[in-house]
């Protein structure tokens, strides 16, 4: 029997963290986060953790394994990623990963792409101009140089634009023109499970898993994280708008809202990367009996 990765994706509040809880418990197997939030262990309200104990249940990889001071690339957990894979499979022949992080994802089951290098002087030319002219100046040239790239790329992500654009003014093409190269052949037959919910529910989850971050003590959260606001990690929706409310451009109020229109443009930046990406058998997360009699299936082969 082949080892079998049942990939678990989706856009934020499609309840990934249940069916892979539900989907390892089931298969007796083991969880790989590709969150690439969740690896931080001061980062825990506002990243959506599973619960203490929800880890205690089956055993998580990539949870809680690093300081939010510590820089973490998607070419560090393909390699960790993939390592770790080697040790679960020699237990059991199935494992489950997880994740809204669909550039990690792609990682694992199919290697990076071949990126040219980038010159020190592209690299400073992007940065001097950013530090000038900020975000919405990385947004606008990645949207003129890859406007493909641009209606799937997370456009809060200043390390995701910035790279982007490095690609494309090295190459002199778009940097999604390097996305379509061969898959990496891997030891292990990935089988690809989406989630979905009708945009109307998974708005109203969003909104409802805000609120509730924010009774869990999201702000405080935040507070305590405000001395590492520069940090990669901390340049993400739940967090950014806090400092923003420190610094009192938003009211409290303000803040909340912006976080949860914040997560609605994500959740669907998320659906439209998925749609274009992996061939995904799609399943409403309540139905947990179809998407384990699919997985027994693919067992099966």
């Amino acid at each position: 029997m082949s080892n079998t990765l049942f990939v678990i994706g989706g856009a934020t509040a499609t309840g990934k963290t249940a069916t892979a809880l539900f989907l390892a418990q089931a298969l007796g197997t083991e969880i790989l986060s590709a969150d690439s939030r969740q690896f931080y262990r001061e980062m825990s309200i506002g990243t959506a953790k599973p619960s203490a104990e929800e880890l205690a249940l089956v055993r998580h990889h990539f949870i809680d394994t690093l300081p939010v001071s510590q820089p973490y690339s998607v070419g560090d957990f393909e390699r960790d990623a993939l390592k770790t894979l080697a040790e679960v499979f020699e237990r059991v022949p199935a494992a489950v990963l997880v994740g809204g992080s669909g550039l990690f994802l792609q990682a694992v089951c199919n290697g990076l792409d071949d990126f040219p290098p980038i010159t020190p002087e592209v690299r400073d030319r992007v940065r001097q101009q950013e530090q000038q002219q900020g975000l919405r100046w990385l947004q606008e040239q990645v949207a003129a140089l890859d406007p493909a790239y641009f209606q799937v790329v997370d456009r809060q992500n200043p390390a995701r634009l910035r790279r982007a654009l490095e690609v494309c003014l090295e190459a002199g093409r778009p940097y999604s023109s390097f996305l379509a190269a061969e898959k990496t052949p891997r030891p292990f037959r990935p089988v690809y499970i989406l989630l979905e919910l009708p945009r109307p529910e998974l708005y109203a989850r969003i909104d409802a898993r805000v609120e509730e971050m924010v009774r869990q003590g999201l702000e405080e959260e935040a507070r305590h994280l405000l001395p590492y606001r520069d940090q990669p990690a901390l340049r993400t929706v739940g967090y950014e708008e806090w400092f923003a409310y420190f610094d009192g451009l938003y009211t409290r109020e303000e803040a909340i809202d912006k976080i949860k229109q914040h997560s609605r443009n994500y959740a669907k930046r998320q659906a439209t990367w998925f749609k274009k990406r992996g061939d995904w058998r799609v399943f409403h997360p309540a139905d947990q009996a179809g998407i384990l009699a699919y997985c027994r299936e693919q067992l099966a082969i």
